[in-house]
């Protein structure tokens, strides 16, 4: 990491991602094979230029080698979309369990609320413990694809998620495989991306006022919090003779770099473009409209759980301040590593467990 002294503020990115926010041009060469883009305009032209290629999917990628089919990934849409909602109606676990580093404590605290309600192993598919592990990983997923077999589980499926649903309906044993993958990735992308908001708001919120309540328009702190820090900083798109019109820098044999990151603070499209500054969305009805902001992708290719990311974070947000959860230590800096997804790391504790120690 980049000591704070170099950058002389609160977040200590980690070098190449301060390589980028130096950077004044708006399409420029990283190496010998990738072009980074953060000009609005080009973004859209690259995004139209041809259709989302299944490997540049992180979700919808092929899983047991061979392609997601539509009608697959739209159910997982649906079923997630199902627990999610479940899962705010519920009360929540202990906000103790928000304790400890961001954004892995958020991380673990959504599964154990949206997802322990799943029989073993399927539960063990969205801890974090388990998938750190490469082999633990593959011999859930072996075990997984025989429940519930001979002898497993209760034959009717009461207090399962929707999700584990998919996979115990499943016609066939790719059909089934595919479903334990899709398990997987979507709890994991949920809630990865999620904790990575929620944090990164956090830290914005003690930056910009010092609050431990919660602020009147949650929802307008997210927004912007998408603005300035979002979890999905950077798009790929794999290269090929589709995109070599548009821009002379751009070859045949490049692979593109989308960075919203910079869009977002782009100064010909945002005023203040470094400030944080929720009150710029009170009244915008439909924020991904907005010119030059693309937090959940782009046409074609958007976030598939966009719709459940900002209410789960505001529900989030919402317990962390109701339990009076604080960020503590003495530091007034904040690690943000080179990671797929962009977010502030701390520590953070509930106000009575900080005031006990």
């Amino acid at each position: 990491m980049a000591p704070a002294a170099v950058l002389g503020h609160s977040l200590v990115y980690a070098p190449r991602i301060r390589d980028l926010l130096e950077r004044t041009e708006k399409v420029f060469r990283i190496d010998a094979t990738t072009v980074g883009v953060s000009d609005h305009r080009l973004t859209a032209e690259i995004v139209a230029a041809r259709p989302v290629l299944s490997t540049e999917r992180s979700v919808y990628k092929p899983a047991a080698g061979a392609d997601i089919p539509h009608d697959s990934a739209t159910r997982t849409i649906r079923a997630l979309g199902q627990d999610v909602m479940a899962g705010i109606r519920t009360p929540p676990p202990p906000a103790r369990g928000l304790s400890g580093a961001w954004p892995y404590a958020p991380t673990s605290y959504l599964r154990r609320w949206l997802f322990s309600s799943d029989p073993l192993p399927v539960s063990l598919l969205s801890k974090r413990g388990i998938t750190r592990s490469d082999a633990l990983s593959r011999i859930v997923d072996r075990a997984v694809t025989v429940w519930p077999g001979p002898g497993g589980g209760d034959g009717n499926g009461a207090g399962s998620t929707a999700l584990a649903e998919l996979i115990r309906g499943a016609s066939d044993p790719l059909d089934r495989k595919q479903a334990v993958a899709m398990y997987r990735r979507a709890t994991a992308t949920l809630c990865d991306g999620v904790a990575a908001l929620a944090g990164n708001a956090l830290w914005l919120l003690r930056q910009h006022g010092g609050r431990e309540t919660a602020p009147a328009d949650l929802t307008a702190v997210l927004w912007e919090t998408l603005r300035l820090l979002p979890p999905a900083w950077m798009l790929w798109r794999t290269g090929g003779e589709a995109y070599t019109g548009l821009h002379p820098e751009i070859r045949p044999t490049d692979n593109v770099a989308l960075f919203p990151l910079l869009m977002h603070r782009d100064p010909d499209h945002w005023s203040d473009p470094l400030e944080f500054r929720p009150e710029r969305w009170a009244g915008v009805a439909d924020p991904e409209k907005t010119p030059a902001f693309m937090p959940f992708g782009f046409d074609g290719a958007r976030c598939w759980a966009k719709h459940l990311v900002v209410p789960l974070a505001e529900r989030l947000l919402t317990v962390a301040f109701d339990s009076g959860l604080v960020i503590r230590g003495p530091r007034h800096d904040a690690p943000v590593p080179l990671r797929s997804l962009l977010s502030v790391r701390f520590e953070a504790a509930t106000r009575f467990e900080a005031a006990g120690r």
